[in-house]
């Protein structure tokens, strides 16, 4: 049987969230799943909130818009307290607990408190929190093969920015063993 996966991003524009957004879906791609991926700004943009949905799934999508996300990543307060009542029962958050002070566990969401910001300054990798979130939220769901996350890792970084690579895996590493 199959799962469909609706999740939602959210954080400060400039965290990184709409390209982690991007590798989900990029793996998604490489799963042959239908898929969407929905970027939303504030009005701010870098220091205001941006969050993105990202939607997998073996049948076609009705609509890009996640309003019941299975799974969050929320690395912000304002952003925690935006959607974490919107997870479905048997649902997931991936919380930066560096970020988030005050956290509630609704009842049939499971809450994975993961330092994301703090780990990825103690390991050099400023910056990633974002991409060590997302191997948090795969190791949760399971919403691709291990094989394919980085794979889409390696497809979503431009050529000119290779050198950026082996820290992004680094980070994705770190999330997936949290």
């Amino acid at each position: 049987m199959s799962q469909d996966f609706n999740f939602v991003l959210a954080g400060f524009g400039g965290q990184g969230l709409l390209f982690g957004g991007k590798v989900i879906a990029t793996a998604g791609l490489i799963e042959d799943k239908e898929l969407s991926w929905l970027p939303s700004y504030g009005p701010e943009m870098r220091g205001g909130t941006a969050n993105c949905s990202v939607c997998l799934s073996d049948n076609p999508i009705g609509s890009p818009l996640v309003m019941e996300p299975n799974g969050i990543i929320a690395m912000n307060q304002p952003s925690f307290d935006k959607f974490i009542d919107l997870v479905s029962d048997g649902g997931v958050a991936v919380v930066d607990s560096t970020l988030v002070p005050t956290m509630r566990y609704p009842e049939n969401v499971k809450v994975v408190e993961i330092p994301a910001t703090a780990m990825a300054e103690e390991n050099g990798l400023k910056g990633l929190a974002n991409i060590i979130c997302v191997g948090k939220l795969f190791a949760e769901t399971g919403f691709c093969s291990e094989e394919t996350l980085f794979a889409a890792m390696e497809r979503c970084i431009p050529p000119r920015k290779q050198h950026l690579l082996e820290p992004n895996l680094k980070a994705l590493r770190l999330g997936i063993e949290a």
